[in-house]
Order: C-alpha cells, then sequence, then structure tokens
C-alpha cells in the first residue's frame, strides 16, 4: 500500500503533494479515534482501544491489497502508521469527555478520510490494470472496510449497512474519478473535483439526514 500511495503522492506538484499526505494521516488519525470511541461504548480495556483503533483505521487498506494481491502490506513497511494510530486511538481516551465539542469538526474529517482512501484505493487497483469494476470495488473496500471491521469487532451492525449516506458516498467517488478519468481530465484536477465533491456530498446527506431506503421483513416461518 504504501509504494501505491508513494507513487500516488508523486503525480503531484510540491504543495499538493503535502496536502495529500497531510489529508491522509488525518484520515487514519481520524479512523483510529473513531474506533476507540467505539471501543469505550463498549467498555473494552486500553489493548482493546488500541486494537480497535488500528483495525478501524489500517484495516480497509490492509483488506484491500490482500484481496488485490498488493504486497508488501503498507503498514509493515511503515512502523510510523502504526504508531499514529495507536496513539490516535490512547489519545482518545483522555479527549473523549471533550469530543462533544468537536462532534462536527469530527465528521469534517471523517468524511475526508473517507474520499482520501476511496480515491487512494482506485489509484491502487488502476495501477494493476484491473477491470473498472474491480477499481470500484477496491475504492470502496478502502474507504469502508475499516469501519465495518470496528462495527463488527464490537458486536453492532456495521453503521454504512444501516444508516446514512456512508458506502453511497464512496461509491459516488469512485465513479466520479473514473468517469473523469475516462474524459481525459488531468489527475491533479480529477482528485482535486472528486475530493471536493465527495466531501461536499457526504455533509450535505449529514445536514439533510439522507437515508437509503430500508428494507424489514418480520414474518416468520411456520
Amino acid at each position: 500500500m504504501s509504494h501505491s500511495i508513494a507513487q500516488f503522492f508523486q503525480s503531484f506538484s510540491l504543495p499538493q503533494l503535502d496536502l495529500l499526505l497531510l489529508v491522509y494521516l488525518i484520515a487514519i488519525s481520524t479512523e483510529a479515534m473513531s474506533g476507540a470511541l467505539a471501543a469505550g461504548r463498549r467498555n473494552m480495556d486500553i489493548f482493546g482501544v488500541a486494537v480497535i483503533a488500528f483495525v478501524t483505521a489500517l484495516g480497509g487498506g490492509t483488506i484491500r491489497d490482500v484481496v488485490l494481491g498488493n504486497y508488501p502490506i503498507g503498514w509493515t513497511q511503515h512502523p510510523e502508521y502504526v504508531y499514529l494510530v495507536i496513539l490516535a486511538g490512547l489519545a482518545t481516551t483522555v479527549l473523549a469527555r471533550f469530543m462533544h465539542h468537536m462532534k462536527r469538526s469530527f465528521l469534517m474529517l471523517d468524511a475526508m478520510g473517507l474520499v482520501a482512501f476511496s480515491l487512494i484505493g482506485c489509484d491502487v487497483a488502476l495501477r494493476f490494470d484491473y477491470p473498472v469494476v474491480v477499481v470500484i470495488m477496491a475504492g470502496m473496500l478502502t474507504g469502508i472496510s475499516g469501519g465495518i471491521l470496528r462495527d463488527v469487532l464490537c458486536n453492532q451492525v456495521p453503521v454504512v449497512f444501516r444508516r446514512e449516506l456512508y458506502a453511497s458516498v464512496s461509491l459516488f467517488v469512485c465513479v466520479l474519478f473514473l468517469g473523469l478519468r475516462s474524459a481525459g481530465v488531468d489527475d491533479g484536477l480529477n482528485m482535486l473535483s472528486c475530493f471536493v465533491l465527495g466531501f461536499g456530498f457526504r455533509m450535505l446527506a449529514l445536514r439533510q439526514s439522507w437515508r437509503l431506503p430500508t428494507f424489514s421483513y418480520q414474518q416468520r416461518w411456520e
């Protein structure tokens, strides 16, 4: 993953590289914090908090790389990512009491992470020349798998399957990215456009409380 991320960043000028790297670091830190909060709601100990933080932040990229055969796994070559996400998770145990004051900022950072992960996942799959549907799935795996693992380990139905437009935002970003790419849009402009529109879509969905139709089936088999 790390090699592909490095290639991803190298396609941009220095200011863009710095910005995207910052967004990536913010993304994994924010996801680690969300994992720590979920662990706290389940009254886990410090070890549990660290594990859930790690899985939430780096699990999506790990699953994607295993599925695509992209080895070695990024965090095994860059242990600083591990230190960062575990530190962010443990710091959350101290900062949790103040989190309600930062809810809006936290949601904004989480939206940035979702979009950034989705774009990085698409980029990795494209470098392996996978078909379009696989590229989209790789982007979505990167964007949402960490949250799914977090909720499963915390014994909850994953949020992406029961409320909010979260996976849908990842799908939108991936399709938009590929669409603009096929139209010949410059890579830098493509990434920027997808990032802005994807972030705006996620925040608007939260503000308007948009939901997908739900399916409820209560009848028992006799």
